[in-house]
C-alpha cells in the first residue's frame, strides 16, 4: 500500500504534508506534489496535514481518482524531492476555497 496525491493538489501545492514525512517521499513540479510509491512507508502522517484533502491511502482512493496512482508513480523519478515547507502557489487560497475548504 502507498499514499497517493490526487488532483486537489493541482494549483495549490501546499507543502504542510512534506514536513511530517519521515522518508522524504514527496516530489514536486510547478503545479503539484506527488508521492513516490517506492519510498512511501504508509505511515499516513501526511493525510491530516493536507488542507485540501488531496492525499489518500491507496485502498481509499475514490474510483474517479484511480488514475493518480499511476501518475504519482510515473512522475516521481523525474522530479526533485520536496522535503521543506515552501510557499503555496499563487491563487492556492482561492483554489482551496473553490474546493470547499475554509
Amino acid at each position: 500500500m502507498t499514499y497517493i496525491v490526487v488532483e486537489n493538489c493541482q494549483g495549490c501545492r501546499f507543502t504542510d504534508c512534506v514536513t511530517v514525512c519521515p522518508v522524504d517521499c514527496f516530489h514536486g513540479d510547478d503545479q503539484m506534489l506527488y508521492i513516490d510509491p517506492d519510498e512511501c512507508i504508509d505511515c499516513g502522517a501526511c493525510v491530516p496535514e493536507c488542507p485540501v484533502e488531496a492525499i489518500f491511502a491507496e485502498e481509499d482512493l475514490p474510483g474517479d481518482q484511480e488514475k493518480w496512482l499511476q501518475i504519482n508513480a510515473d512522475k516521481c523519478p523525474d522530479l526533485p524531492v520536496v522535503a521543506e515547507k515552501g510557499d503555496p502557489l499563487p491563487g492556492a487560497e482561492d483554489r482551496k476555497s473553490n474546493l470547499g475548504f475554509a
